[in-house]
């Protein structure tokens, strides 16, 4: 599986492959055309409420994987399919939160690369 994860402010690159926006919220301030997206799947991100709760404080980090990871276990179709797109080649999970180390595409893509292999995914 060849996922890579990119943050909206970025641009593109040609090796990106499918591109998947995985925020529930639009990034401000970036037109349509330069994030460049394959698809917008809102669907796949963390709740509203969820995503207030975090707010992106980093001593929430485990709580927040553990939550949203709850979260996916009820959103299976949408797990699979972006599962799909990454092994059929490379699948660029795009977020538009600050952090590059703590965002729901990290918590994603782990999340992702667990399920593919079987496994439960771990909260890191």
């Amino acid at each position: 599986m060849d996922i890579q994860i990119r943050r909206a402010y970025d641009p593109p690159r040609r090796g990106d492959g499918y591109r998947v926006l995985v925020d529930r919220v639009w990034p401000r301030g970036v037109s349509k055309d330069d994030l460049d997206l394959d698809e917008w799947r809102k669907e796949i991100a963390p709740s509203t409420r969820l995503r207030q709760w975090f707010g992106h404080d980093p001593e929430r980090w485990k709580g927040f994987q553990k939550r949203y990871f709850a979260e996916l276990g009820e959103k299976q179709d949408d797990v699979r399919e972006l599962v799909r797109r990454a092994r059929q080649g490379r699948l660029t999970l795009v977020y538009g939160a600050r952090d590059p180390d703590r965002n729901q595409a990290v918590a994603l893509s782990a999340y992702l690369r667990a399920r593919a292999a079987g496994r439960q995914p771990r909260v890191r």
